[in-house]
């Protein structure tokens, strides 16, 4: 239904809606902003930039299929225990390289 001002009931200016109402709409839908900016002289691009903003909850982006905050080692304690687990793999294995290296030198020429 719509008021004489056009507006659906829930946007209508005598508080059918408030600000919190229209943020659980948007976190539930999901909603999407892209884009660029371009910056020519004389027809030769000098710089693009791509502006993509997702607003969404967390819950609605991971059903998009978007979690990449979860690996990311600066924003996830789990993704910085892996990143430290896998290098600390790393060291180990190089660290054990080394000592054989060492010890085929110290026996020598055979």
């Amino acid at each position: 239904m719509t008021t004489a001002s056009g507006f659906p009931d829930p946007y209508r200016s005598d508080g059918g809606a408030n600000l919190a109402d229209i943020l659980e709409r948007v976190l539930d839908k999901g909603i999407v902003i892209a884009g660029d900016i371009r910056i020519n002289l004389l027809d030769i691009e000098l710089l693009t930039i791509k502006l993509r903003l997702i607003v969404a909850s967390i819950d609605k982006a991971k059903e998009m299929g978007i979690d990449w905050w979860e690996d990311d080692p600066a924003l996830s304690s789990g993704a910085r225990r892996r990143e430290l687990a896998r290098e600390n793999a790393e060291l180990k294995e190089r660290l054990v390289e080394l000592e054989e290296f060492r010890g085929e030198r110290e026996k020598g020429p055979s």
